[in-house]
């Protein structure tokens, strides 16, 4: 079985990361002492005189980087970042100023964080697999059923996976064990389970009994727009149909006439007879799978990708900040700032548009878990 790397998966693979940190030409350091007159009387309110966050969601900035803090309150400055209250307060401050608070929090020692030990933190990969427990009666032990009428899961796209039980609970697919099965489990818990299935390798099925895939082929020609060539999707919210079951299939595509909610699929199988579904079912039914996108195996696997550029000690030029130790909250909201395009870099952007929110939960504990450097 192979373990991919997703990502937000939900998920194209990871991009626009080089083995190299980005840096920039070491900033002029500002005058601690006067940062610190600035500080007591702007910013202590929300950081604190030593630089620790009064509540959570306020990041550390004690020990941080002095080239990261001076980039971002000259973000926050420029407009770059939304926090009004920072928009204000910088925008009445000079390019001297900025360099003397970020000179000053930078020299404070980094927060001890009792609770911080280096620990072992499981993936949403891992916890999926133990939820998965509950489908292997139907779907197979690793999301590859043998029954007619059953769906494989294996490879099968996270977020679509996710969005698919939820239908089961909400009563807009009909089947009583569906709706029964994972209904006190949580989002996060969804998306683990979502991730699990999605990075194992799906099976060929037997080529089925009815239809004619030679015949079904062009009538997929729209098919394709948003389920990918020959059925292999390329977006996390969309279903993979290469390789799945012919009765599921056929089940499926009908069921858009009756109780299945989507104006684009409604419009378009409201034309097919019923010669034309068993034809579009086996075409997709003799196709190849592919597994879907690429999941951690680890929160540490994750991380170490993410230590190239957070975690260097060796150049005080470096703009990102330091992740060790931070707040939990103030985590969770930045990557999911990033993700969402709330935070100008395009880098960073590309790297988590593919995260869920359970990757970035498992990636935020992991960090805050860990003690400041």
């Amino acid at each position: 079985m192979k373990n991919f790397f997703l990502g937000v998966g939900l998920l194209v693979a990871l991009c626009g990361c080089t083995d190299k940190p980005a840096t920039t030409s070491k900033p002029a350091t500002g005058d601690v002492v006067t940062g610190k007159a600035i500080a007591e009387k702007e910013c202590k309110t929300c950081h604190g005189l030593d630089g620790k966050g009064v509540a959570p969601a306020i990041p550390n900035l004690a020990a941080q980087r002095e080239a990261y803090l001076v980039a971002a309150l000259k973000e926050y400055k420029e407009g770059k970042r939304g926090h009004a209250a920072l928009r204000n307060m910088t925008g009445q401050m000079s390019d001297t100023d900025l360099r003397n608070i970020a000179a000053y929090y930078a020299s404070q020692p980094a927060v001890v964080n009792a609770a911080a030990i280096d620990i072992k933190h499981s993936s949403p990969y891992e916890q999926g697999k133990k939820l998965a427990q509950k489908c292997v009666a139907c779907h197979g032990e690793d999301g590859n059923s043998k029954a007619a009428g059953t769906p494989t899961l294996a490879g099968q796209q996270p977020h679509y996976l996710v969005a698919a039980i939820e239908e089961y609970h909400q009563g807009d697919r009909a089947s009583a064990t569906m709706k029964s099965m994972l209904r006190d489990a949580s989002k996060l818990e969804l998306e683990g389970l979502a991730l699990y299935f999605a990075s194992q390798t799906p099976v060929q099925r037997a080529a089925p009994a009815h239809g004619d895939p030679v015949a079904g082929e062009p009538a997929t020609a729209m098919c394709g727009g948003c389920h990918g060539p020959r059925g292999v999707s390329a977006d996390a919210a969309t279903p993979s149909l290469a390789g799945q079951d012919f009765s599921y299939l056929v089940k499926s595509i009908k069921s858009y006439k009756t109780t299945r909610k989507n104006w684009g699929m409604q419009r378009y199988v409201a034309g097919l007879g019923e010669k034309d579904v068993d034809n579009i079912a086996a075409f997709y039914a003799t196709q190849a799978p592919k597994a879907a996108e690429q999941v951690p195996g680890s929160t540490q696997e994750l991380a170490e990708k993410c230590n190239r550029c957070h975690d260097q000690t060796d150049n005080s030029a470096i703009v990102a900040p330091k992740m060790r130790g931070q707040d939990k909250d103030y985590l969770v909201m930045a990557l999911r700032a990033y993700r969402d395009g709330k935070r100008e870099s395009t880098t960073m952007h590309k790297m988590s548009f593919p995260y869920s929110n359970a990757l970035i939960e498992s990636l935020a504990s992991w960090y805050a878990s860990q003690p400041a450097n």
